[in-house]
């Protein structure tokens, strides 16, 4: 079993920027591909971006394109830890975010949520305008 907790969120202004962290639990956590998903009131759960480790040095990295050049997705496996850096927030970013986990070994990362088996209860992002 995996347990993720996310931190991190709360209320900016455009432009500015937030960090969140999303504290994984699980022995395997290395290997797992990890993702961030986002949000909007009435609106679907989008994917943000995801990140697989390839070596123990490196990592595959994958962005929205409407997050692309704003966001990174970065982690640290020896703290179990995946990241969202978030910079030149918009109005439009505002929404709850998840982190998630996906268990397989493989190197597949995907974009669905369906790809992902364990989730985070999220953390809320406004931004003002």
């Amino acid at each position: 079993q995996v347990q993720l907790v996310e931190s991190g969120g709360g209320l900016v202004q455009a432009g500015g920027s937030l960090r969140l962290s999303c504290a994984a639990s699980g022995r395997t956590f290395s290997s797992y591909a990890m993702g961030w998903f986002r949000q909007a009131p009435g609106k679907e759960r989008e994917f943000v971006a995801a990140i697989k480790a390839i070596s123990k040095s490196g990592s595959r990295t994958y962005h929205a394109d409407s997050v692309k050049g704003r966001f990174t997705i970065s982690r640290d496996n020896a703290k179990m830890t995946v990241y969202l850096q978030m910079n030149s927030l918009k109005p439009e970013d505002t929404a709850v975010y998840y982190c998630a986990a996906r268990a397989s070994p493989n190197d597949y990362v995907p974009s669905s949520e369906y790809g992902y088996d364990y989730w985070g209860q999220g953390t809320q992002v406004t931004v003002s305008s």
